[in-house]
């Protein structure tokens, strides 16, 4: 069955207002999704004036749907299937060397938890998937079945920050001696089992940070996060921005951090009375704290509960 590609964007007036968009700019939504963000900020330019949008998404159905929501833009919208850590070879085969915006919307989409077979939700049997990009060759299948029970631990523990990982992991283990595990339901038994009762009672659902982790495994998440941020902040025309939207703590961590460095790049002991190290300022932080969903939004769309939007503006 297929599943009409619908995702609500998240902080999605909140992110407008934050690029801060000029008629004559160029734009870079690098997970481009459904579209919703993008049709906004193309509805905003002027291509007479130069204005133009680059959207990019590793998933081909997002990629389809952005592409049938933006054509009435015409030729000034360019939507490239590609990971956004490739995105600065992309600029460069489009001849764009500044961009004065870039937006980045993480984590999964509505569509892609909705979309059973795809393998992400904990609530459908489908089987082990979870890849955002299906020419990825690792799947969630190869990662429960294939990989140790230490490195599962470590996995469970540092992307799903799971205190039960290690037993999460061993109950793993124990089930596949028998026969693989294949569907999404299945692990999901076997997580609730290794999870105390009394735990499950009050905690939300047992599986959310085990499917969580296995799949910033499998689509290499916060790597690629972290692999690719200074490269677009140094991509950023005067006063440009790039915003992020984050859904956990891992990737917002990744995402503080590196704005702070960029704001405040000098290494000198703090007792040095000047600078001798010679790292100067990429620009500044916008946002001092995250900007959050208002209760309203989060009535409206549960899904943007955890999200978190920073904004950074190069100098």
């Amino acid at each position: 069955m297929s599943v009409e590609f619908n995702h609500k964007s998240v902080l999605l007036n909140e992110t407008i207002e934050g690029l801060n968009i000029r008629p004559d700019g160029i734009y870079v939504d690098g997970t481009v999704g459904g579209a919703g963000h993008s049709s906004v900020i193309a509805s905003k330019l002027d291509p007479a004036a130069g204005g133009c949008l680059i959207g990019l998404d590793q998933d081909e159905a997002a990629i389809e749907t952005a592409r049938e929501r933006l054509k009435s833009y015409g030729d000034f919208t360019k939507i490239i299937r590609s990971n956004y850590c490739n995105f600065r070879e992309v600029l460069n085969d489009l001849g764009v060397g500044k961009v004065n915006g870039i937006l980045l919307d993480l984590g999964v989409s509505s569509y892609q938890l909705d979309t059973a077979d795809r393998g992400f939700s904990y609530m459908e049997d489908a089987p082990l998937d979870m890849r955002m990009d299906d020419r990825n060759p690792l799947t969630a299948y190869t990662i429960v079945n294939e990989y140790s029970e230490n490195e599962l631990y470590r996995l469970i523990r540092d992307y799903g920050e799971d205190k039960f990982a290690k037993n999460i992991a061993k109950h793993i283990c124990a089930a596949r001696q028998t026969k693989p595990v294949r569907t999404t339901l299945e692990l999901s038994e076997i997580i609730k089992g290794s999870i105390p009762m009394k735990i499950r009672k009050t905690g939300g659902h047992p599986a959310k940070r085990t499917f969580q982790a296995i799949r910033i495994e499998v689509n290499h998440e916060l790597d690629v996060l972290e692999g690719t941020l200074d490269t677009m902040i140094d991509s950023l025309a005067e006063d440009g921005r790039l915003c992020i939207i984050t859904f956990h703590s891992l990737e917002d961590r990744i995402v503080k951090t590196i704005f702070k460095r960029n704001e405040n790049p000098c290494t000198c002991p703090p007792e040095f009375p000047v600078c001798v190290c010679g790292k100067k300022s990429k620009g500044r932080i916008i946002t001092r704290k995250p900007v959050v969903p208002s209760e309203k939004e989060m009535e409206e769309n549960s899904r943007s509960k955890s999200a978190k939007l920073r904004i950074f503006e190069r100098k």
